[in-house]
């Protein structure tokens, strides 16, 4: 198991390749496309159309660790959720980045954004948006909103983005998705829907000549790690996973 993984109830790496023109949608190419995801990944055998037309080739999800990927419109997806190592998650990506110039016809050219993903997910029945004012603060200037009698927290998402480049072309996110609406707060039923915590970095627009998919996935993959380990660790999961265990 992945260290990443016992700092959260989920743990999951997630790819998205968005494009400018739509991709393909007749019945040999999705078809040999999965195949071939399929060969490589035997156990994804659960294969789907959604309504609005995505495409989807899965793992059965009942045992905790799972595989999935979809051809929707724009978009590419490959996801892994709780792998053992994230360079079991890294290389579904990058099969499927291979796969994508050659049997759906993506060229690096068409790339609107690609997105690498790690998110985390924490197991918390209550108050989320509260949660996270007590654990990560809500800045020095809105501190004093909290303390206003009888006040509850009830819409509280952090995130901050950053430019990278000087064109702005590589960004990385830091960000908490709640799941918490004021109905709840207000009845104290809480479903089981999860904490997140996103960190996302992304490459935006077409890619330089002589530039792969996966070589801008790697410098992608390098950026997420250095987030993760050197800020968001220690100062994002360890102080929700501590005000979760004290309640």
């Amino acid at each position: 198991m992945h260290r990443y993984n016992s700092l959260c109830d989920d743990f999951f790496v997630n790819m998205n390749l968005s494009t400018e023109m739509e991709l393909p949608t007749n019945r040999e190419t999705i078809l040999h496309f999965f195949e071939r995801v399929q060969k490589t990944y035997p156990t994804m055998r659960n294969f789907y159309c959604r309504d609005k037309g995505d495409f989807v080739l899965e793992e059965d999800k009942d045992g905790g660790n799972y595989r999935w990927c979809t051809v929707e419109n724009h978009r590419i997806c490959s996801w892994q959720v709780n792998p053992d190592e994230v360079e079991d998650a890294m290389g579904q990506h990058r099969l499927v980045l291979e796969l994508a110039p050659y049997l759906l016809s993506v060229s690096p050219l068409d790339c609107e954004a690609l997105d690498l993903l790690f998110g985390f997910d924490f197991a918390y029945r209550g108050n989320h948006n509260q949660l996270v004012s007590e654990a990560l603060g809500v800045g020095p200037a809105l501190e004093r909103f909290t303390e206003m009698p009888g006040a509850t927290v009830i819409n509280h998402e952090p995130s901050l983005t950053l430019a990278l480049d000087e064109d702005c072309r590589t960004q990385c996110r830091v960000s908490v998705e709640t799941r918490t609406n004021a109905y709840q707060v207000r009845t104290g039923e809480y479903p089981e829907d999860p904490l997140s915590v996103y960190v996302t970095a992304r490459q935006y627009g077409s890619l330089p000549p002589d530039t792969t998919y996966l070589e801008t996935l790697d410098r992608l993959l390098g950026i997420c790690f250095d987030l993760v380990d050197n800020m968001v660790i220690e100062n994002v999961l360890e102080p929700l996973a501590r005000t979760i265990s004290l309640k």
